[in-house]
């Protein structure tokens, strides 16, 4: 069963900027992490999944297919209760996959105190949030990094205060992949999920994860759909390019994109559109 547990902004080296850009955008973001792999991440936390900010130390060798991307969309991630089984049914359908590693970052851990105020520990308490991944081996899959995630300590990742955000966001309703040959990814999903989760399209197809999907189209799809708000997609064949946001309130996002001068936005019907050029090579669409 196709679910969604995350997507995946790559930061490079610049996680500071692309950090200020997302709050700016109306995001409440999560305390920097930092992960046992080498890199580092802010997290906007949502009800069931989040969008990650994800980066590296500047001269850091340790996360090199991070630098060696562009800025914007790198990642999207499905969810799992088991990483090892995840890998094993994949192997099964013939798609091709890396073996299962496990990893952490620390994350303080806040208590209350006597005036119901909340504060976080000091260093020394804090517990380490785990996760299990599996992903799809890149060359299968040149618009990105497709994987999977089990976390092994939720109850550290998802809380009420960090869902909070003056974009009213709840929820990723769509990601949006730019490919030349659309049936290629899309018989990939099938081989992962079973054919009744993809749907042909006029343009392409989409694989549907509970509430949300991912849509691939041709690049000459995705201008029509996009125009000027599209990713700058030289030197590149197939790429994530956009995301759907839903929110609670269009007009909630449309103070927040204002307070955080933020440019180019525009409101069509029932969402709002970003260029990517405002966040850092993704096009992202608020919508109701």
């Amino acid at each position: 069963m196709p679910t969604l547990d995350h997507v995946v902004v790559n930061a490079r080296d610049r996680l500071d900027d692309v950090a200020d850009t997302y709050r700016r955008l109306g995001f409440t973001l999560t305390p920097r992490g930092y992960h046992t792999l080498g890199s580092m991440n802010h997290l906007a936390m949502f009800g069931t999944d989040y969008l990650e900010l994800l980066g590296a130390p500047s001269g850091d060798d340790s996360r090199p297919e991070l630098m060696a991307a562009p800025f914007g969309l790198n990642g999207l991630v499905f969810g799992t209760e088991n990483a090892d089984a995840t890998h094993q049914a994949m192997l099964r359908n013939a798609v091709p996959i890396d073996p299962p590693k496990q990893f952490s970052r620390p994350v303080p851990i806040e208590v209350m105190t006597a005036d119901d105020a909340t504060i976080c520990c000091a260093e020394s308490e804090q517990r380490d949030a785990v996760f299990r991944t599996t992903q799809l081996r890149r060359d299968a899959t040149p618009a990105g990094r497709f994987y999977f995630c089990q976390h092994l300590t939720r109850d550290l990742v998802w809380r009420d205060a960090w869902r909070q955000h003056s974009n009213a966001a709840v929820g990723v309703a769509r990601a949006v992949i730019a490919a030349e040959d659309p049936a290629r990814l899309g018989s990939l999903f099938a081989r992962m999920f079973g054919a009744r989760a993809v749907r042909q399209t006029d343009d392409g197809c989409s694989l549907i994860l509970g509430l949300a999907r991912f849509d691939v189209v041709t690049p000459s799809a995705l201008w029509e759909m996009l125009g000027g708000a599209a990713p700058d997609s030289r030197g590149r064949r197939d790429y994530m390019a956009a995301l759907t946001i839903r929110t609670l309130s269009l007009d909630a996002v449309q103070t927040a994109l204002d307070a955080g001068g933020i440019r180019g936005w525009d409101r069509i019907g029932t969402s709002v559109l970003v260029p990517a050029r405002e966040a850092f090579g993704v096009t992202i669409e608020f919508s109701v």
